[in-house]
């Protein structure tokens, strides 16, 4: 004969709105009534309801989600007075029960609904908003394009969220990404012509003259009246740059012998506890990943550090680094730990959230100047390397040689670095040309501006205020009537990305939330995950 165990019954969600029950502890519970039905069978729990609370049927739609969650509530208070009243010392132990897993994710989709919610009710009030975009794949092969929303309204006020992950099943090509944000803007309600820009990471799909997505964007900004720009991330930009300066002779000795410490794992394992042994400054070798914007660097100076651990540990297995011994590669080694570090330096003051573009731009320019000056200290006849401390430290370790004469290498090396951040950026270049505090901007400006303008310089009172506040509060200090379309440039100017930090970060927590154990995780919950994460 079958057993009612053998048939795997399971408790059904949808019972909960239509029979007001729920799961507790394996057992199938009224919420009314808290009477137990013995076997998971949907006639059973419907009969239950229909027999003895079936007033209940008047309640539909939100009046029936609101009266199951006041009566969840219920049975969660009553639960919590039972054991305060038989076992009060076990109280804290029922408070911290995890609760279901449908429970768990029904309560997540609520407050990423209610944020969408606020973030929509927000958007009214957007004078002007810009969008960051980047893509990527998942674990489960599916594209993800996220797209960051920056908005600002009348009082100055910015406000960047998450404004939805689109998941792409087909091909990703300019016109799929477009239709997917597209769908995003339209479906929060907001309206074209306030669109101020878009920025990208310069993949092809992204930027295409024709039928990139930032052109199709831009395009549909101008048809319906409004005028948007194109960006090209910012980091993105100067980690190009910093690819400029290869040094193969110098990386690849020291990606070889990082490999060989680090790939067999015994080797590894003795190579850690001879730096243990030793009591060296640092436990291990990092490695290098091309793809994160500070490896190299991080890789380099670590490297750099253990040289001579690292020169004893292959001598013992018979695997010696010749490079090691050579003061001119030294040199350049220590050179390349320098610059790089001044680039990683660089690249961590353009992170970060809520960054302007101006903010932004004004990191590059004192980086453009920072190289003029090394170039300058490099080429003395008594080359000046303090900012080049690990170079330094060589040349002290190697006086006989005439390592300083490799010094104007150094400065040419750098002078092609600074030639390849000039052609770049000439996008954020423009934009800080349209700075209300530029000299230029009365004659570059149209128009409808100069005479504000004019009267925003003349003001002393004004320039002390910009330099004790920060730009967003001294904009939103300006009066209204009287700065009316230097406000307006001014909002334009906030509401714009500087780079797709934020996308880059969120694609992170998109990886540790969709793990290789849960790689069946469905996008829509991957988009209430990613929307409460940022």
């Amino acid at each position: 004969r079958r057993k009612v165990d053998s048939e795997g019954r399971r408790f059904q969600d949808r019972w909960k709105v239509e029979y007001f029950f729920t799961e507790i502890e394996n057992h199938c519970v009224c919420l009314i009534c808290q009477e137990t039905v013995a076997v998971y069978k949907e006639f059973n729990v419907k009969r239950h309801y229909q027999s003895r609370h079936s007033t209940y049927d008047k309640l539909t739609g939100h009046d029936r989600s609101e009266k199951l969650k006041q009566l969840e509530a219920v049975l969660i208070e009553c639960v919590m007075k039972m054991v305060e009243n038989i076992c009060p010392e076990k109280k804290q132990e029922f408070a911290n029960i995890c609760l279901a897993r449908n429970t768990v994710a029904r309560r997540i989709e609520e407050i990423s609904s209610d944020i969408k919610r606020q973030l929509t009710s927000k958007g009214v009030d957007f004078d002007f908003f810009s969008i960051a975009c980047d893509e990527s794949t998942d674990l489960s092969d599916t594209a993800q394009l996220l797209i960051f929303m920056r908005g600002v309204d009348d009082e100055m006020n910015v406000t960047e969220e998450l404004l939805d992950l689109q998941s792409l099943t087909d091909q990703t090509r300019g016109k799929d990404l477009f239709v997917s944000v597209s769908s995003a803007i339209d479906d929060m309600k907001l309206p074209w012509n306030k669109v101020t820009g878009i920025i990208t990471d310069g993949a092809p799909a992204m930027v295409g003259e024709r039928s990139g997505l930032s052109t199709l964007i831009c395009n549909k900004v101008i048809e319906e009246g409004g005028k948007a720009i194109k960006l090209h991330c910012i980091i993105h930009q100067q980690v190009l740059c910093a690819k400029h300066l290869k040094y193969d002779h110098v990386m690849k000795p020291v990606l070889k012998t990082i490999n060989f410490i680090r790939s067999k794992a015994l080797c590894h394992r003795q190579f850690k506890q001879f730096l243990l042994d030793i009591q060296a400054e640092y436990e291990d070798v990092l490695y290098h990943n091309d793809v994160r914007w500070l490896s190299r660097g991080s890789a380099l100076q670590r490297f750099y550090s253990l040289r001579k651990e690292i020169g004893e540990f292959l001598e013992t297995k018979g695997q010696p680094m010749r490079e090691l011994s050579d003061p001119i590669w030294l040199a350049d080694l220590g050179f390349l730990v320098d610059i790089t570090k001044h680039l990683n330096v660089l690249n961590t003051s353009l992170q970060g959230k809520d960054a302007a573009v101006n903010q932004l731009y004004s990191h590059l320019k004192a980086f453009g100047t920072k190289l003029q000056l090394f170039i300058r200290q490099l080429s003395q006849t008594q080359p000046n390397t303090i900012h080049f401390s690990a170079l330094q430290e060589i040349m002290n370790s190697f006086p006989q040689d005439n390592i300083s004469a490799q010094t104007s290498r150094y400065s040419a090396e750098i002078a092609s670095l600074a030639g390849e951040f000039k052609p770049r950026f000439q996008d954020f270049a423009a934009i800080e040309r349209r700075s209300a505090f530029s000299p230029l901007h009365s004659l570059l400006t149209p128009m409808m501006l100069q005479l504000e303008l004019i009267e925003l310089h003349c003001d002393s009172e004004l320039h002390s205020r910009h330099q004790q506040l920060s730009l967003v509060n001294f904009y939103r200090q300006l009066d209204k009537s009287r700065f009316q379309e230097i406000r307006t440039l001014a909002k334009k100017m906030l509401s714009l990305f500087g780079s797709t930090y934020m996308c880059e970060k969120t694609f992170s927590a998109m990886n540790c939330n969709k793990n290789r154990v849960r790689t069946r995780l469905s996008d829509s919950h991957l988009r209430d995950i990613l929307r409460i994460k940022t």
